[in-house]
């Protein structure tokens, strides 16, 4: 049996996260403290009780979902009971969670990353504010020529930025590109299309405007190689290096989130085996959808 560890991003975060694991678990909840000291400030307390509209600030969110996913991580390894993974991956985020547990970087470091990256998409938000919406039942290519159709009409454009699996996709750009797309992949057969509640345009063109920004912390911050290999958003290959691991950082703000391809090219690899841990079960039911005849698990 070969198994992979998949780490969750934005999006799954909710109000009570983590609060019965740290009373069940006192690794957990020394994560949790960490975070406070790391931060200066009670984000555990934002975890575990709210309220909401703090804790769905990208500002803190991208924090939070990291703290929650190193401390199940850490009681995961302490219980023995799940094999140790051949693989790492996360989705968006999830990558910085990914990079902690096969030991690229501190939960320290990785919890300082991951509050600039919230605080600079925030920031890149305010300055051009974009949005996204998710697409259900359209061919990816067809999605690619639509949104390469918008972007002349509008720039700066619209791109597809999360292939999230067999029929899920979601687009993300200014806010004018999206609704031309979304009109013309309804035109084209799309099933669906969810407007998500973002003023954010993440992994699109509208990010570079905090990209140098980005670059300098990731620079600035210390690297290992990592112990298990990253499937990584932007290639779905494995890094390991941490020259390759700066670069996929970097690279990922503008770059689109190829999940159905990380999947499908840890399958190949013999993974029979997805654990996602973290908040909620978002990859596990999209992991669902791309490879059927893999075992899923969510702990967190």
């Amino acid at each position: 049996m070969t198994t992979a560890y998949v780490f969750p991003g934005q999006g799954s975060q909710f109000v009570g996260m983590g609060k019965e694991l740290a009373r069940l678990r006192p690794v957990v909840k020394g994560f949790f403290q960490r975070a406070d000291a790391a931060l200066g400030f009670a984000l555990s307390r934002l975890c575990f009780e709210g309220p909401e509209s703090e804790l769905n600030d990208t500002l803190n969110t991208q924090p939070a979902i990291f703290a929650h996913s190193i401390a199940a991580h850490a009681a995961v390894e302490m219980s023995g009971e799940v094999e140790a993974p051949s693989f790492v991956a996360g989705h968006s985020l999830g990558e910085l969670s990914a990079l902690c547990a096969a030991g690229a970087l501190t939960f320290e470091d990785g919890i300082r990353v991951a509050r600039e990256r919230g605080r600079l998409m925030k920031l890149a938000g305010e300055r051009q504010p974009g949005s996204m919406a998710a697409v259900i039942g359209l061919d990816t290519d067809v999605l690619r020529a639509v949104c390469a159709e918008a972007s002349q009409a509008h720039p700066p454009g619209v791109v597809v930025a999360n292939d999230n699996c067999p029929g899920q996709v979601v687009i993300s750009g200014d806010k004018e590109a999206v609704t031309a797309a979304s009109a013309m992949a309804k035109s084209r057969g799309a099933r669906r299309v969810v407007p998500l509640a973002v003023s954010i345009a993440s992994h699109s063109p509208l990010m570079a405007s905090i990209a140098e920004e980005f670059a300098r912390v990731v620079a600035g911050t210390p690297f290992q190689a990592a112990r298990i290999p990253l499937v990584a958003n932007t290639s779905a290959t494995p890094i390991t290096h941490p020259d390759d691991i700066r670069a996929e950082l970097c690279a990922q703000l503008t770059s689109p989130v190829r999940w159905t391809e990380s999947v499908q090219w840890m399958r190949a690899q013999g993974v029979n085996t997805f654990v996602e841990i973290g908040p909620k079960d978002v990859l596990i039911n999209l992991i669902k959808r791309i490879a059927d005849d893999a075992n899923t698990r969510a702990i967190g």
